[in-house]
C-alpha cells in the first residue's frame, strides 16, 4: 500500500487496516512455521505496511489535536 493511499483513508478506517494486516502477518508467520513459505519477501512486506500506516496514524492523529 503507498503512502498516498494512506493518507486518503480516515483514521477509523486506517485503524481497522492495521488491525486486518496484523492479523494477516500472524497468520503468514504462523503458516511459515508449519511449512516454509516460498516467498518470504510476504512478511517483510506485511511488516513495512505495518509500520507506515502507524507512522501516519499518529502524524494523523497529531494534526487532529493541534
Amino acid at each position: 500500500m503507498k503512502t498516498k493511499e494512506i493518507r486518503e483513508m480516515s483514521v477509523k478506517d486506517l485503524k481497522e487496516r492495521i488491525e486486518t494486516e496484523k492479523a494477516s502477518l500472524l497468520r503468514t508467520k504462523m503458516n511459515h512455521a508449519i511449512s516454509p513459505l516460498d516467498d518470504l519477501s510476504q512478511i517483510k512486506k506485511t511488516k513495512t505496511n505495518i509500520a507506515r500506516m502507524l507512522t501516519l496514524l499518529s502524524q494523523m492523529e497529531n494534526n487532529q489535536d493541534k
